[in-house]
């Protein structure tokens, strides 16, 4: 590998919100089942920021374990995002008709989503880190429901909140408290400075 960070991960906003930091990285998919996983920590009584930290930490374990040798000086990151609304843990959508029932369960409701994120070099983990954002969705018609599906397609589909709050998803909401960064997955601020001080990134 020519670069010293891999992001464990296909998620086009995680790719997107690194290059446009200016971050030299690779990604590389990694393979785990999400839902074995989420159901086991599930059964043990994880609350929502364990499974998003366990899911991200694995993620990055597993790419990191892949690369073998050739991996020794390479930092892996992982990412996880989990959402909970009135108490019930929510995963992504599988179609577009899933996402409108996600979307009227959040309507007039709060939310919470916890973006989670492990570096691991070696097979080891160095730093695991999550951070928490609450969105308000306003009581929202039906008529814009069915637009916004229309218009957005199955972009939403990569978002476990079923929106893109860089987009057409910020109309959505009539309050919001937290980082962008951590609503698209992958908190910026914090990570910057753990590769900072992996010497990622210059200081």
């Amino acid at each position: 590998m020519n670069s010293r960070l891999i992001l464990a991960s296909a998620s086009p906003t995680r790719r997107e919100i690194l290059s446009a930091a200016k971050i030299t990285f690779q990604s590389i998919a990694p393979n785990v089942d999400e839902d074995i996983v989420k159901r086991k920590l599930l059964r043990d009584g994880a609350g929502a920021s364990a499974i998003a930290s366990a899911l991200a930490e694995q993620k990055a374990l597993d790419v990191s374990a892949s690369m073998g040798t050739i991996g020794d000086d390479t930092l892996v990151l992982g990412a996880d995002q989990v959402l909970v609304c009135d108490g019930e843990l929510f995963s992504k959508a599988e179609d577009l008709m899933q996402a409108s029932h996600c979307l009227k369960r959040f309507r007039g409701r709060k939310h919470e989503l916890i973006s989670a994120m492990a570096l691991v070099r070696k097979g080891v983990t160095e730093w695991l880190y999550f951070e928490s954002a609450e969105l308000w969705v306003r009581d929202f018609s039906d008529v814009f429901l069915a637009e916004d599906l229309e218009k957005e397609g199955d972009n939403i589909l990569g978002s476990v909140g079923c929106y893109r709050i860089e987009g057409r998803g910020a109309q959505l909401f009539e309050k919001i408290i937290g980082d962008q960064f951590t609503i698209r997955g992958l908190p910026l601020v914090p990570l910057l400075g753990a590769l900072r001080v992996r010497g990622i990134v210059p200081k």
